[in-house]
């Protein structure tokens, strides 16, 4: 009795271990470059979802962030992905700095790093 007790507990805390895991990051990095290939700083870069269904639904995702030195703007996905979940989002993307403008779409992918790429021309 005392060993399929003690084997009971043994494999129950198996389970229980290897199914917790510590989620990783999702994160979004945008690099916003110019017509010239050079890198934008403090470029305002917009991050939203748009509605697909015919019927009006508030958007879930409008995220605003500035480019670093490098061009880099860093987006912190970690609360809308849950583990478990399919995905995440497709997302549309809005760069400005001054009368320079850019468009371009990101797939967010669950636990890693997502890059794209715009480029802002007048």
């Amino acid at each position: 009795m005392k060993k399929i007790l003690l084997f009971a507990v043994a494999a129950t805390t198996l389970v229980s271990l290897s199914a917790c895991r510590k989620k990783m990051d999702t994160v979004a990095h945008i690099y916003v470059k110019d017509e010239t290939n050079a890198s934008v700083s403090n470029a305002m870069v917009v991050l939203y979802g748009t509605n697909t269904q015919s019927t009006p639904q508030q958007v879930a995702v409008y995220d605003t962030a500035y480019t670093n030195l490098n061009g880099l703007a860093t987006f912190n996905y970690n609360e809308l992905y849950q583990l478990g979940q399919a995905g995440v989002a497709v997302l549309d993307i809005k760069a400005q700095k001054g009368n320079k403008t850019g468009q371009g779409i990101i797939k967010i992918e669950a636990e890693k790093i997502n890059e794209e790429t715009v480029f802002i021309q007048p």
